[in-house]
């Protein structure tokens, strides 16, 4: 099961490391892991396995069940999805606004506007 983390690492060009950092895992989880010391928990393996928009069962097989478990719309979603859990600027602002009205929504929208006019100049 860690050669699919290492390849998972290699695809995406990330280190076992930046996961840990990324999900909240210890470097000792991962370096256990890789030891075959013993395997992650459930709630561990989920945060990998979401990190990489995975299913638990690829990164415990390799195999996706028939029909995947990509929820994203196409590959543009996934890439701007990704984008926003990496950058911790646009994690916040999408959790900020996760929750809020939708007049509170249209507030933040109109003022990103003014400021991208005000910016260019408008």
């Amino acid at each position: 099961m860690y050669e699919i983390f290492e390849k998972l690492c290699d695809k995406r060009g990330v280190t076992p490391y930046k996961v840990c950092k990324a999900t909240g895992l210890t470097t000792s989880t991962i370096s256990n892991w890789k030891a075959g010391r013993y395997t992650p928990k459930q709630d561990k393996m989920q945060k990998i396995a979401d990190y990489f928009n995975v299913s638990i069962e690829y990164l415990t097989t390799g195999e996706e069940k028939e029909g995947g478990e990509d929820y994203y719309l196409n590959d543009e979603t996934k890439e701007i999805a990704q984008e926003i859990f990496d950058n911790k600027e646009l994690r916040l602002l999408f959790d900020v606004s996760r929750n809020a009205s939708a007049k509170r929504l249209k507030a933040y929208y109109d003022m990103i506007k003014q400021l991208e006019q005000q910016e260019n100049g408008d």
